[in-house]
């Protein structure tokens, strides 16, 4: 694992003395804190790994959608998520939620060369030029989802890589496999019943509302939903985004 974050970026552009003198402090602090270093049991290693993949998740989440800054997407940071997954894949190349992030990242990342037009707005999933979408990771994200189901329970990783690639593989949107997807949907639930009271200032809560009053044919809520998502939305380009979709129901 020292060698791992050593390879990363901000730690590549340090010089090597530098490096070696956070490496001593390092190294000091875990002699000083008397925990001793050896392998943990089963139950405390499962833990641990589920905190390290959702701080690998948070870290890709934030370089897809990023939260501040002047770049809508942090290419770095998502590359630096997918090869610390693919690390952990590789040392536990068993273990069926560590492949379940890893495909969800790959087939997440296939689609950003079409999530923006050329003047950069914001282009959603069922208009988007499907022939943008990358091949490569495509494959191999859907391979992963086929060899992570085989393997224990199913966890949310898991679950959300089955989305992604039901979505992937669809030629377009019209011929995706919804009743397919609604499955999966359910089992997810069970991992993450509701949404709790900070959503309610999250714009992808609100939208989603709104996509489903228009769909029902109630334009002023879907209105004032999408209003509300534009306002609680943190990047220029999805409140400009959701702002003309209010307009063009008003």
């Amino acid at each position: 694992m020292l060698l791992v974050l050593c390879r990363h970026p901000a730690l590549s552009q340090a010089s090597e003395a530098s490096v070696t003198r956070r490496i001593s402090r390092a190294k000091r602090a875990i002699a000083g804190s008397g925990v001793p270093f050896r392998t943990p049991p089963r139950d405390e290693r499962a833990r641990r790994l589920a905190t390290v993949l959702h701080v690998l998740y948070l870290i890709f989440t934030e370089g897809y959608a990023a939260t501040s800054g002047p770049d809508p997407r942090r290419v770095d940071l998502t590359a630096e998520a997918i090869r610390l997954t693919e690390t952990v894949c590789g040392l536990l190349p068993d273990d069926g939620e560590v492949m379940g992030l890893l495909a969800l990242m790959l087939l997440t990342d296939a689609r950003a060369p079409a999530r923006a037009n050329a003047r950069g707005e914001l282009v959603p999933m069922r208009e988007q030029d499907r022939s943008l979408w990358k091949a490569g990771p495509i494959r191999r994200g859907v391979e992963l989802v086929g060899g992570a189901m085989t393997r224990g329970p199913v966890g949310p990783y898991r679950l959300q890589a089955a989305i992604a690639a039901l979505h992937a593989v669809a030629p377009s949107a019209a011929a995706t496999d919804w009743r397919r997807i609604v499955e999966p949907y359910r089992l997810l639930v069970k991992f993450s019943p509701g949404p709790d009271a900070r959503l309610e200032h999250d714009h992808l809560l609100h939208a989603a509302r709104a996509h489903l009053r228009e769909m029902s044919g109630d334009r002023d809520g879907a209105r004032e939903a999408y209003a509300l998502a534009a306002r609680c939305a943190g990047d220029p380009r999805h409140a400009r985004y959701l702002t003309a979709r209010a307009r063009r129901l008003g």
